[in-house]
């Protein structure tokens, strides 16, 4: 069919696009051109195609029809089809169709069957006519047009205003036509629930999509692909950039096709109801976005192709629907069919590292069932998770926790089903212990004809670390806005090998922030710096001259009343100036402190500066886990609030509340949109610096900024840490299996471990029948090796014993999930170990004794601005590959350490004539991770000005290198000798220190 034609004068106007965007639909998806005078003004439905379908699809249907009102049957069908409209809404008819007296039956819209076993429901879902209307006049009251209507069966399912870029008009006039132009009020078409379930404002470039008119206060999200990693749409060839609403492009079907189109109405539109604080219940139509459409499409599109057996990594920003899109794929999965319809999964199994389970979640994957028993939330025990696994519940909703039982462990497979794990917020947790509990109840295969040869222990071993590994009849999904390096190896997938894996969908930080979906916490970033002045009460008092002092000098800074009422002044006073007017009066804000003890006392602090001052419009929540005591006083998150612990998250919500003080606890994975303010003390790196601040990102109606004031880190650090997530998350390099050995050989170099020993315990272990009996003599077969750790190793080469114990377990446990490795000493030493690490003797760490007023005095203390609020926003091309998993134990130099060392050791060889070289200085890096060992000092390092601590850090790094190069009078005198170089050192240390202090926590 040739183009429309249109005279050359009018080929930049926005009628052309209309045009072409109409003719698309026709000639290359099938739809049908309908003219505006079609158009039941009254009804909002087009009724003759309405007839043509039922007439088409359900000709005895039709025909009772005929009989019972006959003359009237197209009247009765759309005066009933009207009542019903209103009475249910557009997506209920669609799904459910309508019943009219005496009991016919009638469907309004055929959804593709998910097999072909039925041709009849295959050829109704042929049968849908799908429709375009140009210029639709649908008010009774004036000539108002909106530019084009797609109808389902004579339904409107979609209304579309498009603008003209090159007339200067974009979709944002689109949106604005939307809300001061199409009051929905006594417009059927426009009315919420009762007629189209979305609407899209467009220009050739971008689109966005409301599914509900409230006039000026409509809400609009995107709907575009994404450009080049941010907002907006790619080129396409000779087309306009909207093009994949109506055209395939590539393995991506457009939009508005049929498969599409009458698949979201289907499997995706949902209605989403909330209960507020005043009782009531807010309706939303949810209609997916376009990065959940694809991702949830190109998932069934590969599993359909490969089957079980496949790894897909989903990178999508928090606050982009998560819970939504993890209902959505575990619905198309549970459904889905291969070529010769045989479903492809028998169970779905959603699983999330939280213990209670997300409410939100459960709901919403349990709105598409329609079967009783389809959707079955463990809640309860691990033998309720069993019983939902024999029984073949389509789709089970669990904690990972429940996979850990004994009982759950002999659970085999014996019926080759095949499962699909869906893991939201995928970190290291699904590359442990929980993980293989869970690949070992699930994982189904047969030992090869060699195995077979083996004895029963050996065998045993096998299977136990191929069950680690992939698994034929297991396809995991993780999804995580943050990926660590090991859920980029263990999920991600490999298309180029120079760029190592990859996610198998991206929604990155970056475009969601491009898109106004969430918001950028770094835009107006604010840092404070302390400074001290400390007076010794004693000169020389030698209880502050123990190195286990230094922390609780921090610590008496820290705690000190002036630097404490300081500190709850600025956060109190910046609150009340800045957040709370926000959102109308209704902002928020959270206090995240290093500690319990701190966070009691930052909540105290903060609750008498409000009472002194006499404030009524700021009260603050302390959210803190299990009871502490503090100055001889216990004390209990519920004593302190008043109320349950499951009641905080709804008080917090009220008006009452506004400013919620944090120990550890809400950092992650607490969703409240109205927090506008965050007052960070603490130090805070990597991933856990990412998740706290996102806490701030949720978008919500008169939100527009945020703010963040920080006693601690600086902007540059925190930059830092976001770059690796920022954009799509990238490797350096995959880590190298071969590490594995390494670390064997490291730990069998200590002389604790005996291979004979090894093989008694395995060997009793895998075969024993009455574990109850088995329990002492394993024991006792691992205290020979205990008995050895204590009486052969000092107090370092034992913290060292037990680092590289840990790091093997870890490195085994992930890496045997990554690739096949097939050697049984290696699962050998991961069940002893296991054990062993268990009954190891538990270091006790130095704590000093307190530091008192008797002892110091804080002579003066000042908080001071660090400049104005800074916009520490990055940029496109702000990114940082994160490092495999390539050091144990240690902390790799980048490259900039590399580079500073290289310069010491030039500059002190060209100096002194000698020919150290960077071996010789690396042994500085074994007195650095010394110290890192020292909890005290790791935490000490993670929770303090940097400016602060390190003084006291280099007060101990001399200490510890004397006594480390007590044999070495050449390195040692080069040490102490030179203080340029000395200096130098010491200050590389201690920003390796830092830096690697933060990465432990």
């Amino acid at each position: 069919m040739p183009s429309p034609n249109i005279s050359r004068n009018k080929l930049h106007t926005e009628e052309a696009v209309e045009l072409h965007l109409v003719d698309q639909l026709v000639t290359r998806q099938g739809w049908v051109e309908r003219q505006y005078t079609d158009y039941d003004r009254k009804l909002a439905l087009d009724p003759e195609m309405t007839e043509q379908f039922v007439r088409n699809t359900q000709p005895d249907a039709w025909k009772k029809l005929c009989d019972q009102y006959p003359g009237k049957e197209r009247e009765t069908l759309a005066r009933q089809l009207d009542s019903r409209l209103k009475a249910v809404g557009t997506l209920e008819v669609l799904r459910q169709g309508i019943t009219i007296v005496p009991g016919i039956k009638i469907t309004l819209c055929a959804f593709k069957p998910a097999s072909g076993l039925n041709p009849a429901s295959l050829r109704a879902y042929e049968g849908n006519i799908l429709t375009a209307m140009r210029q639709v006049r649908y008010s009774l009251r004036n000539e108002n047009a909106i530019d084009v209507v797609l109808f389902v069966n004579g339904i409107p399912a979609v209304t579309l205003e498009l603008k003209n870029t090159l007339t200067g008009s974009t979709y944002q006039t689109a949106e604005k036509q939307y809300r001061k132009d199409r009051a929905p009020n006594g417009e059927p078409l426009l009315t919420f629930k009762r007629g189209a379930l979305v609407h899209f404002a467009l220009d050739q470039d971008n689109v966005s999509m409301t599914t509900h008119l409230n006039n000026g206060k409509t809400r609009f999200l995107p709907f575009n692909r994404g450009r080049d990693g941010g907002a907006g749409n790619p080129d396409v060839e000779e087309e306009f950039r909207i093009a994949y609403l109506y055209r395939d492009i590539g393995a991506r079907k457009a939009v508005f096709s049929r498969e599409v189109l009458l698949g979201i109405l289907h499997r995706f539109v949902l209605v989403d109801e909330v209960k507020q604080p005043n009782s009531r219940v807010k309706r939303t139509t949810i209609w997916p976005r376009f990065q959940q459409l694809d991702a949830v499409r190109m998932l069934v599109q590969d599993s359909k192709e490969n089957g079980a057996g496949q790894n897909y990594l989903f990178q999508h920003s928090a606050g982009s629907g998560k819970s939504n899109t993890i209902a959505w794929a575990a619905h198309h999965l549970a459904t889905l069919h291969n070529d010769d319809d045989q479903p492809i999964f028998d169970t779905i199994i959603i699983v999330t590292d939280r213990v209670v389970l997300d409410r939100q979640l459960q709901q919403t994957v349990k709105s598409f069932a329609q079967t009783q028993g389809y959707v079955v939330p463990i809640d309860g025990t691990s033998r309720q998770l069993k019983k939902a696994i024999q029984d073949g519940a389509k789709i089970i909703i669990s904690t990972i926790h429940k996979f850990s039982t004994e009982q759950l462990s002999v659970l085999k497979n014996e019926e080759s089903r095949r499962f699909a794990i869906i893991i939201d917020e995928a970190h290291s947790s699904q590359s442990g212990k929980h993980a293989d509990s869970m690949a070992r109840v699930l994982a189904d295969g047969e030992a090869t004809e060699e195995e077979q040869e083996l004895d029963a222990t050996e065998l045993a071993l096998l299977e136990l670390q191929r069950l680690r590994g992939p698994q034929a009849n297991l396809s995991y999904l993780a999804f995580t806005a943050t990926p660590k390096n090991v859920t980029m190896e263990r999920f991600g997938r490999i298309y180029d090998q120079e760029k190592g894996p990859e996610p198998f969908h991206l929604y990155s930080m970056r475009q969601a922030v491009e898109e106004g979906f969430i918001l950028d916490v770094l835009r107006n970033y604010q840092t404070y710096t302390s400074y001290a002045q400390l007076e010794k009460a004693i000169d020389d008092d030698p209880r502050l001259l123990e190195r286990k002092s230094s922390r609780k000098v921090a610590r008496f800074i820290d705690f000190h009343p002036t630097a404490m009422s300081q500190k709850a002044e600025v956060i109190v006073e910046h609150f009340r100036r800045h957040a709370l007017p926000e959102i109308d009066g209704q902002g928020k804000a959270m206090v995240v402190t290093a500690s319990r003890e701190h966070a009691i006392k930052t909540h105290q602090a903060i609750t008498k500066y409000i009472e002194d001052q006499g404030y009524t419009d700021v009260r603050a929540l302390v959210a803190f886990s299990s009871e502490i005591e503090v100055d001889g006083q216990s004390y209990t998150e519920v004593g302190i609030n008043g109320f349950a612990e499951t009641e905080l998250p709804r008080q917090f919500d009220s008006a009452t509340y506004n400013v919620l003080v944090v120990a550890e606890k809400y950092q992650t994975g607490f969703d409240q949109p109205k927090l506008v303010a965050m007052y960070i003390d603490r130090r805070l790196s990597g991933l856990q610096a990412v998740q706290t601040l996102a806490r701030l990102n949720r978008i919500y109606p008169g939100k527009d900024r945020t703010f963040i004031l920080d006693f601690r880190n600086t902007v540059e650090e925190i930059q830092e840490a976001f770059k690796p997530y920022y954009n799509v998350t990238t490797l350096e390099d995959v880590s190298d299996p071969n590490q594995v050995y390494n670390l064997q050989a490291r730990l069998l170099s200590f002389g604790v471990l005996d291979a004979e020993e090894i093989d008694r315990f395995v060997d009793r272990f895998i075969n024993a029948t009455r574990r109850v009996d088995e329990r002492p003599v394993l024991e006792g077969v691992v205290r020979q090796a205990i008995a050895r750790f204590t009486n052969n190793l000092d107090e370092e080469q034992q913290e060292e014993f037990r680092q590289v114990l840990a790091s093997f377990l870890r490195f085994y446990s992930f890496i045997a999930q990554v690739v096949p490795l097939g050697d049984t000493d290696l699962e050998k030493l991961h069940v002893y170990g296991s054990w062993l690490k268990r009954m190891l003797p538990s270091r006790q760490a130095p704590q000093g004794e307190d530091v008192t007023d008797d002892m110091l005095e804080l002579d003066a203390y000042k908080l001071e601005k660090q400049g104005d609020p800074q916009d520490a926003s990055l940029g496109a091309d702000d990114n940082a590959s994160l490092s495999p998993i390539d050091r144990f134990g240690a902390n790799p130099f980048t490259e900039e350490e590399a580079k500073t060392l290289s310069e010491i050791i030039e500059a002190f060889n060209s100096r002194h004539g000698t020919e150290f070289s960077e071996e010789d200085y690396i042994r500085f890096e074994a007195v650095n991770q010394d110290i890192l060992d020292d909890e005290a000092w790791a935490e000490m390092l993670r929770n303090n000005d940097p400016r602060d601590v390190q003084p006291r850090f280099e007060a101990e790094f001399v200490r510890r290198t004397i006594q480390a190069f007590q044999r070495d009078g050449a390195m040692r005198n080069a040490f102490m000798q030179d203080q340029e170089a000395r200096d130098m050192l010491m200050q590389l240390m201690f920003r390796r220190a830092v830096r690697g202090a933060g990465q432990a926590a």
